[in-house]
């Protein structure tokens, strides 16, 4: 599963029309856009809704982007649904509803070879805001030489929750390299052995997830709420949802084929 997930860093257009017979290729389409942490529990969960009795007759068209892209996109009416992996904000536009679907761990990543362990929330904050600089000023760690702090673009709902669950009031460096999705990061980091980024649970095959204040970013401590650096994810629509959209998230929300479907690497929503 994780390695798939990588492969979603880049733009996804999955599940058009899949396991319909061609006569009810037609009937329903649910189109979807955004965040690129959403899309790979998204893309398992539309899977598994149209292998079911109730999605029988409903296709899907994912595409990424970021969760500010798919909170545009649905609040115009070019998708369906839009996926984010942020609250709301008050500058989303109005009549907009955010129905949750899962959580997520967002974890700490170095480069497999870096020795550092955990992370301190002054640390993360002093790495990420760009007042300690060296990995020789961060304990534990065996890189050597400037600190490459690799974060998400200003549309991420990923960048959004770690500003506010991680950094406080302080501010992201200025000087640090902005990647589009997940599994961009996720490259960065696994490549380059003075990186440190953060990526969702998904996304962490071939780097290194360092504690966050002397728990690990795992599914397990993630699912009893130890660990502190979870968020929600949602399904965004404009208004309530309605009709096919409906059935959907109220399948996600409280079938048991869907729950074990989140469970897997996320935190399901009961």
């Amino acid at each position: 599963m994780k390695g798939k997930a990588t492969l979603l860093g880049l733009m996804v257009a999955a599940l058009a029309l899949l396991a319909m017979p061609a006569a009810a290729q037609a009937r329903t389409t649910i189109t979807i856009s955004g965040s690129t942490t959403v899309a790979p529990l998204v893309t398992l969960l539309a899977k598994g809704y149209v292998k079911s009795k109730q999605g029988r007759n409903v296709g899907f068209k994912i595409l990424q982007g970021g969760s500010d892209i798919g909170v545009s996109d649905v609040a115009r009416g070019r998708v369906s649904v839009g996926m984010s992996s942020r609250t709301p904000k008050a500058s989303d536009p109005g009549g907009l509803v955010f129905s949750e679907i899962a959580k997520d761990a967002l974890c700490i990543a170095t480069h497999p070879s870096n020795g550092v362990s955990d992370f301190s929330e002054q640390m993360v904050r002093n790495v990420f805001g760009g007042s300690v600089r060296d990995w020789n000023q961060v304990s534990g760690a065996n890189a050597r030489g400037t600190i490459n702090v690799v974060i998400r673009t200003a549309a991420s709902g990923t960048q959004d929750a770690f500003e506010k669950i991680f950094m406080g009031s302080t501010r992201i460096f200025s000087g640090a390299s902005q990647k589009a999705s997940n599994g961009l990061i996720q490259q960065q980091v696994a490549r380059d052995p003075q990186a440190v980024g953060y990526v969702s649970l998904a996304f962490t095959d071939g780097v290194k997830i360092a504690n966050y204040k002397g728990v690990p970013c795992d599914l397990r401590a993630a699912k009893s709420g130890q660990y502190p650096g979870t968020r929600p994810l949602y399904l965004v629509t404009r208004g309530t949802p309605t009709a096919a959209v409906a059935k959907w998230i109220n399948w996600i929300r409280n079938n048991k084929k869907a729950l074990a479907i989140a469970a897997r690497e996320w935190v399901p929503f009961k």
